[in-house]
């Protein structure tokens, strides 16, 4: 029997909280997902004390959806993000800002840092559709597991996904309507510029204004303080890539690749756009590397195996850890709830990569 989605919303709507509403009148769900005869969706709150005091509320949560038919599992996230006082709502009030978004560029001299943020890392990939947007959500993720205070720019201005994949949402506000406020999501602090444009909307802007664009939201944004700024680069090598290295002190790159030849050959003019731009290359990591068949249990390497590897011990950089093809991790980024915030074997390579970066001293 399939789980309707309302009707799990309404079998939940009327939970009492500790203050006397309702979960539906205090608007703490987010991310709310029936996928087969799972449900997953994000309590979010303002602190952690909120947090524990909605642990009742979570539990009941649990109890009424796992009773209703059709239902095998029920994931609930709580999230209680860093540096927002207490009391005030993780998600945006709506309110748009009066700040333009997509200018042409202010002059600047050099790389500058950004106010509070120790580190900025960018993560590039050579070409499309080799999973860097959800290597960095789930990276983002790993490392606030881990206790770092994480930031997450999109600067995949064209493609911008973050959204969907932290499962955030609503117009950021810019009260001085000069200065953007991010949003919250599993202890990371996000901006995207797919925020400010309504959904499936179309970004049509020559270099300059992309530049501006990445110039404002390095800038621009109340960031707060960060051990660490990681950066989603659109693929490729160009305006947006090359805006952030002149504009930013970026710490390094670290590059995602499937083990297939045609990825590495993107992934090498990837490589040498960074040390062009004089910015150093922290690793690579092998993507999509091995396929579990989830009936058999037959290990399968559909784009290759090793190469990503054999590329870095080739080219002397760090080869950071390879990461498995899984149906889990997309359906988990579809969701609104990345598989690091999970404890199965994915999320424990995650765990491994955040490791080896606050190992390095760059996280």
């Amino acid at each position: 029997m399939s789980v309707n989605r309302e009707a799990a919303l309404r079998e939940i709507s009327d939970i009492l909280l500790p203050d006397g509403r309702t979960l539906e009148k205090a608007d703490l769900v987010r991310a709310f997902s029936v996928e087969g005869d799972t449900i997953r969706f994000v309590l979010e709150v303002a602190d952690a004390a909120a947090a524990r005091a909605l642990a009742p509320v979570e539990a009941e949560a649990r109890r009424r959806l796992e009773g209703m038919p059709g239902v095998a599992r029920v994931q609930i996230v709580m999230t209680a993000p860093a540096g927002k006082p207490k009391g005030e709502p993780v998600r945006s009030s709506g309110a748009a800002p009066s700040l333009q978004i997509g200018r042409h560029p202010t002059g600047q001299a050099g790389p500058q840092a950004i106010p509070g943020v120790r580190n900025i890392i960018a993560i590039g990939s050579g070409k499309g559709g080799v999973g860097k947007s959800t290597v960095t959500s789930n990276l983002a993720v790993a490392l606030a597991r881990a206790g770092r205070r994480v930031g997450l720019l999109d600067a995949d201005i064209y493609g911008p996904s973050q959204p969907r994949m932290m499962g955030v949402s609503g117009r950021p506000a810019s009260p001085d309507g000069q200065h953007i406020e991010p949003l919250h999501a599993h202890g990371v602090t996000v901006m995207s510029i797919g925020l400010m444009l309504k959904e499936g909307e179309a970004v049509v802007w020559r270099g300059p204004m992309l530049m501006g664009a990445m110039q404002q939201m390095l800038q621009q944004v109340n960031w707060g303080e960060l051990d660490v700024l990681l950066i989603d680069l659109p693929p490729g090598t160009g305006d947006v890539q090359l805006s952030l290295c002149q504009k930013a002190a970026v710490t390094g790159a670290i590059i995602v690749s499937t083990p297939q030849d045609v990825a590495l050959l993107d992934a090498r003019r990837a490589i040498d756009m960074f040390n062009k731009l004089k910015t150093p290359v922290l690793g690579l990591v092998e993507n999509m590397s091995t396929y579990v068949c989830p009936n058999c249990g037959h290990e399968a390497h559909l784009f290759g195996h090793g190469g990503v590897a054999a590329e870095a011990a080739r080219l002397g950089l760090p080869f950071l850890g390879a990461l498995p093809l899984e149906l889990e991790v997309r359906l988990a980024g579809d969701s609104g709830l990345p598989v690091a915030l999970s404890e199965g074997a994915t999320a424990q390579a995650y765990a491994q990569l955040a490791g080896r970066l606050i190992g390095d001293s760059v996280a």
